[in-house]
């Protein structure tokens, strides 16, 4: 994982959109997406979430090495990416 710095969580949610973009080249729709999931299953806490969605991020990286400019899905590709992270790390 990218080490992010402690200030870097505390950036407006713009720049650390675009922080995610940089690092793993996802564009702001699907950090919203990413951000939206994690609050539904019950991350309220935005620094906690934040946290979490660099995670889930960086198990991406690990997962898949091919390196792209903007990271792509498909279709239902991101549910499930989130959806297998959740199982792996939040319900074991």
């Amino acid at each position: 994982m990218a080490l992010i710095k402690e200030k870097e969580i505390h950036l407006n949610d713009l720049r650390f959109s675009q922080l995610c973009q940089e690092l793993y080249g996802i564009n702001r729709g699907v950090y919203n997406t990413i951000d939206d999931w994690f609050y539904t299953k019950g991350i309220i806490n935005i620094l906690e979430r934040r946290k979490v969605i660099l995670d889930f991020l960086a198990s991406l990286e690990q997962s898949n090495q091919n390196i792209r400019r903007y990271r792509k899905f498909g279709h239902g590709g991101l549910s499930a990416e989130l959806d297998s992270y959740w199982e792996e790390t939040k319900c074991s």
